[in-house]
């Protein structure tokens, strides 16, 4: 029977609604494979992004996140939290010839149509060839073959067009330079670092939280975090997730946890300590990586406002591990040394809460127990208060004079703890 007139059918979201933040937007630095990009973006600036297929775009994307380190940031925060916004800063740059190994030319064995080959090769200056010696010729790109980035097969795909007299050959021969993630150093990430003084201008947004997740362990990466967290512009106020190695060079049993945190300085009050790492299904998290995720979220179900701990507050996990993959189960009496005793933030599965995150400390307790630099909701909340005076103070100084009154004219404002107050006027200078 004909269903004539007009209808309208409603069609079930695809997708939650995102979790805008306010505050607890995290600042990543480490390495990208940009050059799978669709849309690569420039190495070394930062670059924002409100969703997952935004920083697929601009980053690319790759589930080896031991060479791709903000691979893991990416899918932390966008697939699991659902939260927004987040910074990358990715240092790995591909036309360094520094970050990129020489070209090689090498045969592959050609598997209904298709040859597989890593997923670190670079398409600029990749060549195509068929056949040996005299008969080789050399395959273009759109006529005789495609080229694509796997990102489930971390493999980078040459498919040999229908129309091409190549289409049955039985092997090619592809010569291409590789970028080269493992090139990256300690002193590459510290630059990255430096850029979060250019995301107010570059993004128009100010993160409050800095990682560099796989690197943070080390100590000059963790020193140099702790400072630009202190003043991000010289100005904004932040914290730094940082993780404790959990190698054999590092902790590997939770009793060596506080000769580790003092051995490597991670004492600041702008460091948060995270141990072990963590897993969900075949996936291995840095913790911070996912507290940060966490954060984000806690603070934006209270209006973007950091008061809330996100100690107690489920992560997006499975387990914890080490960075073999080495199970670590710890029990309630653990957990309260690590967490109650030592300042490190850790996880728990107890009493049915499920995995939810444990420590409520910055990295400068025990050694310092004021109230405002111990707690991290009540440190970040100075922080955020901070930031907000730095912020009406400048909208002050731009607003003109209305009824004869000079509003926020520079030398009109002074900025105490109580916020920012106006001189009086027989002292305007």
């Amino acid at each position: 029977m004909p269903n004539l007139g007009i209808h309208v059918y409603k069609k079930t979201t695809a997708v939650s609604s995102p979790a805008v933040a306010a505050s607890g937007i995290p600042f990543f630095v480490g390495t990208a494979p940009v050059h799978t990009a669709a849309k690569p973006s420039r190495p070394n600036y930062p670059v924002l992004c409100t969703n997952w297929d935004e920083a697929a775009e601009k980053l690319g994307f790759s589930y080896n996140w031991k060479k791709y380190t903000l691979c893991e940031a990416m899918y932390s925060h966008f697939m699991l939290f659902g939260a927004q916004p987040a910074i990358f800063c990715n240092v790995l740059d591909p036309s360094d010839a520094d970050m990129k190994k020489p070209a090689q030319s090498r045969a592959h064995e050609v598997l209904e149509h298709r040859v597989t080959i890593p997923l670190d090769t670079l398409h600029d200056g990749l060549k195509v060839t068929s056949g040996e010696g005299e008969s080789a010729v050399e395959l273009k790109e759109d006529e005789d073959y495609t080229l694509f980035y796997d990102e489930e097969k971390n493999a980078c795909i040459i498919e040999l067009l229908e129309d091409s007299a190549s289409y049955g050959a039985t092997s090619i021969t592809v010569e291409a330079a590789e970028v080269d993630p493992g090139a990256v150093t300690s002193a590459d990430i510290v630059m990255g670092i430096s850029q979060a003084d250019a995301c107010m201008t570059a993004v128009g947004v100010v993160p409050d939280l800095l990682l560099a997740p796989g690197w943070s362990h080390d100590t000059v990466v963790a020193a140099i975090l702790a400072t630009k967290a202190a003043g991000i512009n010289g100005l904004f106020g932040a914290k730094c997730l940082i993780d404790a190695n959990s190698t054999e060079d590092g902790v590997t049993e939770y009793s060596q946890l506080t000769a580790y945190k003092n051995k490597n300085n991670f004492v600041d009050v702008n460091q948060i300590v995270c141990w072990p790492q963590v897993k969900l299904g075949d996936h291995q998290f840095h913790l911070s990586t996912q507290l940060a995720g966490l954060m984000a979220s806690v603070d934006t179900l209270n209006g973007g406002c950091p008061y809330e701990s996100p100690s107690n507050k489920n992560l997006k996990i499975d387990g914890c591990c080490l960075e073999d993959g080495t199970e670590v189960n710890l029990t309630w009496e653990q957990v309260n040394l690590i967490a109650g005793s030592w300042g490190v933030v850790t996880a728990i599965n107890f009493m049915g809460m499920g995995w939810t995150a444990k420590g409520n400390y910055t990295a400068c307790y025990p050694a310092n127990t004021d109230v405002k630099d111990q707690f991290i909701p009540i440190s970040r909340m100075f922080d955020c208060g901070v930031s907000e005076r730095y912020t009406a103070l400048g909208d002050r100084q731009a607003q003109p004079e209305v009824c004869g009154e000079r509003r926020g004219l520079l030398g009109g404002c002074t900025e105490s703890a109580g916020g920012v107050k106006r001189k009086p006027p027989g002292n305007r200078g």
